[in-house]
């Protein structure tokens, strides 16, 4: 390999593998860990889609077609000519379609001066075409001018700022935003504005289009490569104010930023959990900081560390304490699903809010139920000898979904494995399995049977695979094509659907006895945004919170909307027990297809770690937890452990992580993958 390598003395891997045959990559690593050769990576642009347009050129555009015509021989330029000076211009590929002519037969008639062949780019947008709605004029209250002057103030020092946008559900949030945009796009500045989910891209691009035109670009990842592309290069070219889009937007290339926005920014999904590991937050401020660029956030319910900076100072506070117009918050209604059960009854929609979607059907309204789980059944069970239906490679129980076709079958929403539900146990043969728990396709068949003339769409993974199929099914809903909507949480951030007057949490239970210290916060933000949906226009809105702990404190709290309650509750109990924001965490996980080699590596990582703590870095304050085992302890084959680090990240901290991570990554090769990850969004 060297010989080959060294014999053409530049070479790429591609090339490498082609050539030399699979076993070239762990060659190529071998190697550059030797240090006989480098590597680098190199970036060249892809090419766009060029369109080309053929035209009779101006000497000869006044010129009758039997005179024209009279210039050619061959019929097929004859019928070029023809088809051209209908029109006076005619696409390429339309003449290569229609009329069976290809460029070759152009190009002797553009040698003589004929006709014009010019090429320019075609930007490939998806979202070109699309129906917008009429561009809103939105008059300001007095609450939202004050909070769009405070911004734009911010926006004008020519210095890198940061501010909150907290206002309730419905309080008008989006136009204040949009209000500050155009104050900085009318001083020739650009504006980044993020959303945590694509299922919200359909309705923010919508709004921002009508708006600001052609000059608005989309990048996530439910776009084509080619598509993200032009949207690239249409930023760089300076043709573009406006970027909205999920997290890997916020490296939009523009030059002249001026803000950058991140709606919901409490939201997890800005964080990357998959290498490069990153928080688009981090890589706002950052931005923001060297080209003198304001970072707005903007939610409901902002992540603690977020409204911690406000009360401090480092981020400007704007507050907006009350929903716009005549909309009120909702009623809210938690419901003791205890009671139903000890009546015998056992359908998801329990009685109370069975009764309350037979009113919203019968006033033509709309609802929408959440459940934070898809498919049919959680798992299957025997209840003979007890087991549980589980993937072969991974440490995890099946999904029970059910098809069109009558049979089910067993999915693993992590490693995707997929298999037809067995008829009978496959420990005891027992012919009897048990359905356990309930998920969104169960909600919707239980819906069907309740509510038969009611139209009822389903929104989750698995209806939600195509491209367009969010803006479809959220569009449908919008426009009054559907009576009730399901879905999981992408159904509870951000929407506007004015004629949605109930809204039910079906199991508000499942994220409160997570093993994480968030749990509660995450309960009371998702309890809030999904209760949020119901009455943002004049009509009073109701939420049912279906639980089986209805005295649960977090319920009480997100049934109030007491945001500052929730505050002062979690932020003291991560005061005296020390977690983030008072400190770091650093999660290392390690992976192996070995138990035994995976368990060792962990082990002498930690013992590593705490060596040189003590020899080398004994002015670093730091906690070490494990090595345990990870919560889902096998994933696609392959076990996992890991170690939690709890510290304050400055210089000398990460330069501890930074050794232990390389010293363990030369001891262990590759036999142990490592992934270090800073401020994890769940432990």
């Amino acid at each position: 390999m060297l010989r080959y390598i060294a014999s053409r003395g530049r070479v790429s891997e591609e090339t490498l593998v082609k050539d030399c045959g699979e076993s070239a990559a762990a060659a190529v690593l071998r190697l550059k860990k030797s240090g006989m050769i480098e590597s680098e990576a190199e970036f060249s642009d892809s090419k766009g889609v060029i369109s080309e347009t053929v035209s009779i050129s101006d000497e000869y555009a006044e010129m009758e077609l039997d005179a024209l015509l009279s210039l050619v021989r061959g019929s097929k330029q004859k019928e070029a000519l023809s088809a051209i000076s209908v029109s006076g211009s005619c696409n390429m590929n339309e003449l290569r379609d229609r009329y069976d002519i290809t460029k070759a037969i152009l190009k002797p008639l553009e040698a003589k001066g004929i006709i014009n062949i010019s090429a320019f780019d075609v930007f490939r947008d998806p979202y070109r075409g699309k129906k917008l709605p009429p561009d809103k004029v939105y008059n300001l209250s007095e609450g939202q001018i004050k909070a769009r002057d405070t911004i734009t103030a911010l926006t004008d020092s020519g210095e890198p700022k940061a501010a909150l946008l907290y206002g309730v559900t419905g309080s008008g949030k989006t136009s204040v935003i949009r209000s500050v945009m155009d104050h900085v796009i009318s001083r020739g500045k650009s504006v980044i504005l993020l959303v945590p989910e694509i299922a919200l891209t359909p309705q923010t691009v919508a709004i921002f289009r009508a708006h600001y035109g052609d000059r608005t670009v989309v990048i996530h990842a439910g776009l084509s490569k080619g598509e993200r592309y032009d949207a690239w290069r249409k930023i760089s070219r300076g043709e573009a104010d406006v970027c909205i889009g999920t997290r890997s937007a916020i490296f939009a290339p523009f030059k002249n930023l001026g803000l950058i926005v991140i709606d919901e920014e409490h939201e997890h999904t800005y964080k990357s959990d998959m290498d490069p590991k990153y928080h688009a937050r981090d890589i706002a401020r950052y931005r923001c900081a060297k080209q003198n660029a304001v970072m707005l956030l903007s939610s409901a319910t902002p992540s603690l560390e977020s409204y911690l900076k406000a009360k401090e100072g480092k981020y400007t506070l704007v507050t907006l304490p009350e929903r716009y117009g005549k909309s009120v918050l909702p009623e809210t209604v938690i419901t003791d699903m205890r009671k139903d059960a000890r009546n015998g009854y056992t359908s998801p929609i329990g009685s109370e809010l069975r009764q309350r979607l037979s009113e919203v059907l019968a006033k033509k309204e709309q609802a929408i139920l959440f459940i934070n789980q898809r498919g049919y059944n959680r798992f299957l069970s025997c209840p003979l000898c007890g087991h549980v239906l589980t993937c072969e490679h991974c440490s995890v129980s099946y999904t029970y979904h059910t098809t069109t076709y009558g049979r089910g079958y067993l999915y693993c929403h992590y490693c995707g494995s997929k298999e037809f539900a067995p008829s009978k146990c496959p420990q005891c043969g027992n012919e009897v399995l048990r359905h356990i728990g309930y998920g969104t396709q169960m909600v919707e068949e239980e819906l069907n049977k309740i509510f038969p003339s009611a139209r009822i769409t389903r929104m989750d993974a698995d209806t939600t695979s195509t491209k367009f199929s969010y803006e479809n099914l959220l569009g449908s809903f919008r426009d009054g094509e559907s009576d009730i909507l399901i879905g999981t949480q992408m159904v509870t951030k951000g929407h506007d659907f004015p004629n949605v007057t109930l809204v039910g949490v079906i199991n508000a239970d499942s994220s409160l006895y997570l093993n994480d210290y968030k749990a509660n916060e995450r309960t009371f933000s998702l309890l809030t945004q999904v209760i949020g949906r119901a009455g943002r226009s004049d009509r009073k809105g109701c939420a049912m919170v279906q639980t089986t702990n209805p005295e649960h404190p977090i319920l009480r709290i997100s049934a109030d909307q007491d945001y500052e309650k929730m505050y002062e509750n979690e932020i003291a109990l991560r005061s005296s027990l020390v977690f983030p924001p008072y400190c770091d965490m650093v999660l290392f996980t390690f992976g192996s297809a070995s138990e035994h080699e995976l368990v060792t590596g962990a082990t002498q990582f930690t013992e590593m770690f705490k060596k040189l703590k003590a020899e080398k870095y004994t002015d670093v304050a730091a906690v070490v937890f494990g090595p345990m085992e990870a919560p889902i302890y096998k994933i696609n084959g392959v076990y996992r452990m890991r170690v939690v680090i709890k510290t304050k990240l400055n210089a000398a901290a990460r330069k501890l992580m930074s050794e232990a991570y390389s010293e363990i990554s030369k001891t262990l090769g590759k036999r142990i993958a490592i992934s270090a990850d800073v401020n994890p969004t769940n432990l």
